[in-house]
């Protein structure tokens, strides 16, 4: 029988796709040793035609991946408990199956290792039970990571709701303060359930066999070393951490991921490619990020004012004005009810206004592209070092705060938006200004240096004696 590593990924497209990912960067090295199971989640929380469509692309185009369906579940919607307490709730009942489904696969397969999520904890005891080797595969960065190995010490030493603490700073061991209100939504208040699924989380973290993270050395030097001398885990041994990245899906496995289809890309590319070099800001906000319409007209006045050219994402604006999110990725909607009266017009020699999605790994990979207005998930972070490409940093939800922190503090290669505080709304005059320092200003200038050295290290980390392929190879023989 084949060696065969089960990968359980959460729900959603954006951490499917890190971990097939990680699958075929397994298979790249080790095809010959490795075949890859992919356990999937059905029910309530995954969208389920591009879960579909993407599950078709990957099957046919990689033979040694196979997806495995646990049972559908489903869960009490009620409109009072948080999206995170379902979500969490979801996952768990999820994970009652997979003993099963472990079961099945070692008839056929030899099991040798379990990679789980982070918010897929609950089925590390079972690994134990089985003396299964279990390893978390962490899709966001070193420095997000250190904080949440961190966060039951910070659970201990402050026992008020972070969503109350609007003046307090966390400090987390070796990096820069965070405002508590910016951790991420599941943690803010401990009257949600949530918050105590992140305290479990994160305490079991060290228990695992090992971390495997989405960066690389060169990227976060600080955060690593931090994690390596042991701080982030006072209280028992920091287990090995495998830093594999950057780990990107390349453009055409991520068309149409959101549900929509790939529309009006061929369009935006050939638009992009009559621009001068360097030319054009990129704003999109990931697969999610969603504005109300006043967010959207300061954005579009700041553009205009700014003199540049852009290429902007627009999506729906949410149901509720407090999220910034988006659950019904591919709804339609009237541009032109959204923008200020006259602005597609008026702006139509030097910017293009794009429904809902974006290729965008294409995209920043456009000569014309010169900076790139982001939300700071880390895919997206990733996909903008890998193209060289400097940012203005915009967090929006999650653990996108944390990752502001480290691109425009420690790794420089970012400009950071001033946000209200309530709301995190961004004046149209704020935009305009942040725009023209990325794309005119000296600052700017370092930016964009700093971001092509940074994209030159990106790829020799991934080379065949690079950090990220050493990481590789010490991870499997860690099993043997």
């Amino acid at each position: 029988m084949q060696d065969t590593m089960v990968l359980f990924p959460a729900p959603g497209m954006g951490h499917m796709i890190s971990m097939v990912e990680l699958g075929k960067l397994i298979l790249h090295h080790y095809h010959h040793k490795f075949s890859i199971t992919i356990l999937l989640t059905t029910g309530s929380f995954q969208n389920t035609p591009s879960v579909t469509s993407y599950i078709q692309r990957i099957s046919q185009s990689n033979s040694s991946i196979s997806f495995y369906c646990l049972p559908s579940v489903s869960v009490d919607t009620t409109p009072t408990r948080s999206r995170a307490a379902m979500a969490f709730e979801f996952n768990r009942l999820s994970t009652a199956h997979v003993p099963h489904a472990l079961q099945q696969i070692s008839y056929t397969s030899t099991l040798r290792a379990l990679i789980i999520d982070l918010f897929c904890t609950s089925a590390l005891p079972i690994a134990k039970q089985l003396n299964l080797p279990v390893y978390y595969f962490y899709t966001s960065g070193a420095y997000a990571l250190a904080s949440f190995l961190y966060f039951p010490k910070i659970h201990e030493q402050i026992t008020k709701s972070f969503k109350d603490l609007k003046t307090t700073e966390l400090l987390f061991p070796g990096m820069s303060t965070l405002k508590a209100t910016h951790m991420p939504e599941p943690t803010l208040d401990r009257d949600d359930p949530a918050y105590w699924d992140w305290v479990y989380f994160c305490s079991q973290l060290p228990k695992s066999n090992g971390i495997i993270a989405n960066t690389f050395e060169d990227l976060e030097p600080k955060a690593i070393k931090t994690i390596a001398d042991g701080v982030c885990v006072p209280d028992e041994p920091t287990p090995p951490v495998y830093y594999i990245g950057p780990l990107i899906a390349e453009a055409e496995e991520r068309a149409g991921e959101d549900g929509n289809e790939v529309g009006d890309e061929n369009e935006c590319l050939s638009w992009l490619d009559r621009q001068p070099s360097r030319s054009v800001v990129f704003l999109c906000f990931g697969s999610r990020g969603s504005f109300t319409v006043a967010q959207v007209r300061d954005i579009a006045n700041g553009l205009e004012r700014s003199g540049q050219r852009f290429l902007w994402v627009v999506k729906k604006p949410p149901q509720d004005e407090k999220t910034k999110q988006i659950e019904q990725y591919a709804s339609e909607f009237n541009l032109d009810s959204v923008l200020p009266e006259g602005f597609l017009e008026r702006t139509k020699d030097r910017g293009m206004v794009v429904k809902s999605w974006a290729p965008q790994m294409a995209v920043l990979r456009k000569e014309s592209v010169g900076g790139f207005v982001t939300h700071c998930g880390w895919n997206s972070v990733l996909e903008a070092v890998v193209a060289g490409v400097p940012m203005v940093a915009w967090p929006l939800y999650a653990e996108q705060h944390l990752n502001r922190n480290v691109l425009v503090k420690d790794m420089k290669m970012a400009i950071g938006v001033e946000q209200r505080e309530d709301d995190g709304f961004v004046r149209g005059d704020e935009v305009e200004r942040r725009v023209r320092e990325l794309m005119e200003s000296e600052e700017g200038r370092e930016l964009r240096k700093r971001s092509w050295e940074m994209r030159e290290m990106a790829l020799a980390a991934l080379g065949e004696f690079g950090s990220s392929t050493r990481a590789l190879v010490k991870f499997v023989e860690a099993l043997g």
